[in-house]
């Protein structure tokens, strides 16, 4: 029985990933043995669950049965897991996250490991991408976000950030006229963040606010593609502190306007008001929140 709840189970994977590879990567399984789970499967029980086809897959009749059936089945244990971590001192099961490539180079990429170190019990599944992946629809109980949040479903709460300096090659700098005010920027070529908005805010240390729109050379989906299209001379950005100050040390990079700051990046977690390990998500947010020096 157990073996045949473990195939059912895969089963709804396949149908929750659409393919048998992306259910395989999802559970780190080989496709060929996520394909003959499911096809055991129906021969154990005598029908066609999946019809197959060179590009998509799709429910039979059995199927659809068999698949209601099943999520009721792994919502069911999902809700028992997570009734046992209220109350465990060792929280058990998997959580899934996703959240920007360049936060492995923060502080909380310090406070992930401590977790982990600590949850022996929690299987933690990152995904590490300047791509911002879709939680519902990729499966992932909770993000890492920076910035504005955009108006949405989701729940979120601020659990730390990363001071940004702007920053340009010795060469592109020198091709320009020496800027007093963030105003001279307007003109020159930016390197921008997709994900982030069109336009750049300086703060002074009197406290003046400067804003304007940027003139957009080169857009990336990637802060390391900013910083190396930045130490190729291509234009000016601002960057996470940690990369600006790299390229500084190394010569690569200056500040530009030093005298004066720009806005932090907010870290923020965000889940499903109903996240699939909903106690799992909440055990790993307060942790990261309470643990964080701008909480």
């Amino acid at each position: 029985m157990i073996e045949k709840l473990r195939s059912m189970a895969i089963f709804a994977t396949v149908v929750d990933q659409g393919t048998f590879r992306a259910a395989a990567k999802h559970l780190n399984l080989a496709p060929s043995r996520i394909s003959q789970t499911v096809s055991d499967l129906e021969k154990g029980l005598g029908v066609t669950l999946l019809y197959r086809s060179t590009r998509q897959l799709s429910l039979t009749n059995e199927g659809h049965i068999l698949y209601a059936k099943v999520g009721e089945m792994l919502r069911a244990a999902e809700t028992g897991l997570d009734a046992i971590n209220l109350i465990s001192n060792q929280p058990i099961g998997e959580l899934r996250v996703t959240a920007p490539a360049f936060v492995t180079q923060t502080e909380l990429m310090d406070l992930f490991a401590k977790f982990a170190k600590s949850n022996p019990g929690i299987a933690l599944k990152f995904n590490f991408s300047d791509y911002s992946r879709d939680l519902i629809k990729d499966g992932f109980d909770m993000a890492i976000r920076v910035g504005l949040l955009q108006d949405s479903e989701l729940m979120s709460r601020k659990v730390g950030q990363v001071d940004r300096l702007l920053v340009a090659s010795p060469a592109y700098a020198a091709s320009r006229k020496i800027p007093t005010h963030p105003k001279d920027l307007e003109q020159w070529d930016w390197l921008h963040l997709s994900m982030r908005p069109e336009r750049a805010e300086l703060i002074s240390k009197s406290g003046e606010t400067a804003s304007f729109a940027c003139k957009i050379h080169v857009e990336v989906d990637s802060v390391y593609a900013l910083s190396e299209f930045a130490i190729r001379g291509v234009g000016i950005t601002p960057l996470p502190e940690h990369l600006a100050n790299r390229g500084i040390e190394q010569g690569e990079l200056i500040r530009v306007l030093p005298e004066w700051s720009m806005p932090p990046l907010e870290f923020h977690a965000v889940w499903p008001d109903r996240s699939r390990r909903e106690s799992l998500t909440l055990i790993f947010i307060r942790y990261l929140a309470n643990n964080s020096e701008y909480d």
